[in-house]
């Protein structure tokens, strides 16, 4: 099958290593995809730094689109039962539950201790190494949800999100939006500007985005999302944003909902704070631990609020969420968000996402770098 180029993690805090990796021929239940674009997430960053524990080597990448390479056998169709063939544009979930644990029997398959994820738990060290998404091609194991790309839709519109897209729709299931709510989303990346997103299209009247550096809420706004966008940078005092952000609220109360998508512990208080009596503060960006943070507990009970969490999301979910693109891409233009890279740029793609002047950078397998 000879080899493809991979972009791997070698080492915690050191330079990513671009190599080879075997290619296999797939095994019954089993897919090989030529990656066409991968995703470059706030996780891969803090993957490289070593806040998770991952098995070395690792091939990074657990968001990316491409084409079918081969089909084992067993594969006749994708998860919603279209056939499938070599040169199908298709996307998959990241990850693969075990679907016998307590979290997955009680439909909670997002909670699964055991789930394979590519590109974070499953090592390019051992067969069959192809496990993410930062290569020339992936090996999608038996039991991975695999959907074609709707038609009329763009390969760099369902990796304008990446696992962002997914994410979001789960969190949106487990406290989003009424019809006429009005709606804050602290933080302007990936996952903020999808909840924002979804969040208009369940109705939201008003959308307030409250994020930075200014060149992420200036994507946004090309894009359309959002009503309002808040610079905290600009506003850098808290108690002065948050009473800006409460008058673009009715009567100044708050937000009947505050989405969380910072992933900073000190915004939490905040968001207790700009969330109305009565309203709901859903906690979505914590995915990595950064730490404890004070709160006052009594603003909880006194407001009557409720907080809930939202960790990753499951299969349907992503399924979900690629079924949406359609209209996600005709109220919004999501390619404005994107910024592209050859794959053996992606030490470069994951400084400029560190540095704030980018906002989703995509790996380009077919392209080579000019450096």
């Amino acid at each position: 099958m000879g080899d493809r180029v991979a972009v791997e993690l070698t080492a915690f805090g050191e330079d990513l290593q671009v190599g080879h990796r075997p290619a296999s021929a797939p095994q019954p239940g089993a897919v090989t995809v030529d990656v066409t674009h991968a995703g470059v997430c706030g996780t891969d960053m803090h993957l490289q730094q070593g806040r998770m524990e991952i098995p070395l080597p690792m091939i990074l990448g657990h968001e990316a689109v491409g084409r079918i390479s081969a089909l084992g056998n067993e594969v006749t169709t994708d998860v919603l039962g279209a056939p499938l063939q070599p040169g199908d544009a298709v996307s998959w979930a990241s990850n693969i539950p075990c679907h016998e644990c307590f979290h997955c029997t009680s439909d909670e398959p997002s909670l699964c201790e055991t789930r394979k994820v590519y590109g974070i738990n499953q090592s390019s060290g051992v067969w069959p190494h192809l496990s993410g998404g930062w290569a020339e091609q992936i090996y999608l194991q038996p039991g991975s949800t695999i959907v074609k790309i709707p038609e009329g839709v763009g390969p760099e519109q369902v990796i304008a999100l990446g696992c962002a897209g997914p994410t979001a729709v789960h969190a949106m299931g487990i406290g989003g939006p009424r019809p006429g709510d009005v709606v804050i989303v602290q933080g302007s990346g990936p996952v903020g500007l999808a909840c924002a997103m979804l969040a208009t299209l369940a109705g939201a009247v008003k959308v307030i985005i409250v994020g930075g550096p200014a060149g992420r809420l200036d994507a946004a706004r090309a894009a359309g999302i959002g009503d309002v966008h808040v610079d905290i940078f600009t506003e850098s005092d808290s108690v002065d944003r948050a009473a800006k952000v409460r008058a673009e609220t009715p009567d100044g109360r708050g937000a009947d909902l505050v989405i969380e998508a910072t992933g900073v512990p000190a915004a939490v208080a905040e968001g207790i704070d700009l969330t109305r009596r009565g309203g709901t503060y859903l906690v979505v960006g914590q995915y990595t631990d950064h730490g404890t943070t004070p709160i006052n507990p009594h603003h909880i009970t006194k407001k009557q609020l409720r907080v809930l969490g939202s960790w990753a999301f499951s299969p349907r979910n992503h399924l979900d969420y690629v079924l949406s693109v359609p209209e996600l891409a005709r109220r919004f233009d999501l390619e404005k968000l994107v910024t592209t890279y050859p794959l053996t740029d992606a030490g470069r793609a994951l400084a400029d996402m560190r540095g704030g002047t980018v906002l989703k950078p995509v790996l380009l397998p077919g392209q080579v770098s000019s450096s």
